[in-house]
């Protein structure tokens, strides 16, 4: 079971608090599962420490934390982000798909994007240099927890969105990620939606990293176009050979949680979770199912 960050904890404690997982842990332990991951968006925050500003070493002593308290209740995985001021873009939440369903998608040139930030100019090396900082105050404390990090990939993987660099949006950016701290506490999250578009080669990708021991998490979901414009789709109506695939993440072999991530909302189905609907997040998961069963077989 992955589950997102706590809004709160109990008697006003704050999510990332030991008690406020534990709590979390229990509830789901009496429906016999088990939490494996967090995701998180920025709770805690962690736009001062991206930027490398003032005030990131109290962010910093906050997300470790964080770390430590998923430790002590038995979270194994932190799946975070290293996208600075603007987070996941989308700029249509409701294009027509199959069936009449409701899929996202991006556009590099639509007005939105043309627009720049009150943070102005953020350029690459400022992340990579915060991110460096980042990693050596955390991973010491992942690994002594027994928490390893998952680091999401920009969504969308362009190099530059609005003025602001993105640095995890290539497969060059990754593996430069692994260099900066040798731990298996230093991992990725390898969302298959964002790796296609950085790559024509997702199953050596997913091997590359696989082989490494840096997968601590996988999203498996899929998008039709290229980083500059594209849609989310069906599992089985992407750009990506998902069956080759999972036969890569098998391979490998992977034994942690791979997740559906972003799904259609079926015709009839509220709106109002774009990419969150469940009835097609049902069909992405026996897709899912059916793809490993004929690579086990």
């Amino acid at each position: 079971m992955v589950i997102e960050m706590p809004t709160q904890g109990p008697n006003g404690e704050a999510p990332w608090s030991e008690r406020s997982l534990q709590r979390v842990v229990d509830a789901y332990a009496e429906r016999d599962l088990r939490v494996e991951a967090i995701e998180e968006d920025d709770s805690p925050p962690l736009n001062r420490t991206r930027l490398g500003a003032d005030g990131r070493d109290e962010e910093i002593e906050v997300y470790c934390s964080l770390i430590e308290n998923m430790g002590k209740v038995g979270i194994p995985v932190l799946c975070y982000n290293w996208m600075a001021v603007i987070g996941v873009q989308r700029t249509s939440l409701a294009i027509k798909g199959r069936g009449g369903a409701l899929v996202t998608g991006f556009e590099r040139d639509h007005d939105s994007m043309l627009e720049g930030t009150d943070a102005g100019h953020v350029p690459g090396e400022q992340l990579w240099d915060s991110l460096g900082y980042f990693l050596d105050r955390v991973v010491p404390v992942a690994e002594r927890s027994g928490v390893r990090l998952a680091m999401h990939p920009d969504d969308p993987p362009l190099p530059s969105i609005r003025g602001v660099d993105r640095i995890m949006s290539s497969v060059d950016g990754f593996q430069r990620l692994i260099d900066l701290n040798d731990s298996p506490s230093n991992s990725i999250a390898l969302c298959q939606g964002n790796f296609t578009l950085m790559t024509d080669d997702l199953p050596k990708t997913i091997r590359h990293f696989g082989h490494q021991d840096r997968v601590a998490f996988g999203h498996f979901r899929d998008v039709s176009g290229d980083v500059e414009n594209f849609v989310e789709t069906f599992h089985d109506d992407g750009k990506t050979d998902m069956l080759a695939c999972m036969q890569a993440w098998e391979e490998i072999p992977f034994r942690g949680v791979l997740r559906p991530d972003h799904v259609p909302t079926l015709a009839g189905e509220s709106n109002d979770q774009p990419m969150y609907a469940r009835l097609a997040r049902l069909f992405a998961l026996g897709y899912m199912v059916g793809l490993r069963e004929s690579t086990t077989s």
